[in-house]
């Protein structure tokens, strides 16, 4: 009798535990593409370390989570090193999304054009996990001037979900491990 009510006991708490990790947030999907003005530290792309934003906005072509961001929404952007690379809390925000970067590698860069790569994590409202991103950002830059236009896009990395089958095994094992203490524990 004493082995059914632990028996019972580990099954609710498995069962439990699996319900409670059923609810969980949205993972943010697709890609989110920005644009604007940026102003170097230097007038040549290829010494440039540094760059300020301004008329940042959203751009089209943006899909999943971000498919019904207006063009022209404005977004929120913070200065950004990335020579050497510099990790960035809130590089962007827009619509209660964020980007955390935290990594960049400089891609290509001339006089005239910039192109940067990296790493980040996107955070978003209530009821959203945070996810996992990769990012381009590129600029040109004509005739010296330190203002030149970007563009910045971000795609996430969805992680493929455990949808519970791991506490389903452990419970399993658990629950066999009790059934054999209790048939082979008194010796």
């Amino acid at each position: 009798m004493k082995l059914h009510k632990i028996l019972l006991a580990i099954i609710a708490a498995v069962t439990s535990v699996g319900l409670l990790s059923s609810a969980q947030a949205t993972p943010i999907t697709g890609m989110l593409n920005i644009g604007g003005t940026a102003t170097f530290d230097t007038t040549s792309l290829t010494t440039a370390h540094s760059a300020t934003f301004s008329d940042e906005l959203v751009l089209g072509g943006n899909t999943g989570t971000f498919a019904g961001f207006a063009i022209g929404t404005p977004v929120v952007m913070a200065d950004y090193t990335f020579d050497p690379s510099t990790i960035t809390d809130g590089l962007w925000s827009v619509n209660g999304f964020t980007f955390n970067l935290l990594s960049s590698t400089v891609v290509s860069r001339s006089a005239t054009f910039l192109s940067i790569s990296g790493t980040g994590i996107i955070t978003g409202p209530a009821g959203f996990d945070a996810t996992a991103g990769v990012w381009a950002f590129t600029s040109q830059n004509a005739g010296g001037h330190p203002h030149s236009t970007f563009s910045f896009s971000a795609n996430t990395v969805a992680a493929a979900p455990d949808s519970g089958m791991t506490l389903v095994l452990l419970g399993t094992g658990l629950m066999g491990l009790a059934a054999f203490r209790a048939k082979f524990g008194k010796v």
